[in-house]
């Protein structure tokens, strides 16, 4: 896995945590529920990396 897409995808999962986070906090579920789906894809994506980088071994 390169180290940017590693950096990358860690970005996403904190976007999206904070974003649930704010959601949370104000009450706007529609903001909690795509912090939910940002760090989902985030994991997501990471796992397509370390299946790949498993598969070049």
């Amino acid at each position: 896995m390169s180290t940017d897409d590693k950096i990358e995808n860690t970005g996403d999962k904190l976007k999206g945590k904070a974003e649930e986070t704010v959601g949370k906090a104000v009450g706007n579920e529609r903001l909690e529920a795509e912090g939910r789906a940002d760090q989902a894809k985030a994991d997501l994506k990471q796992a397509g990396e370390h299946l790949k980088d498993a598969f070049k071994r």
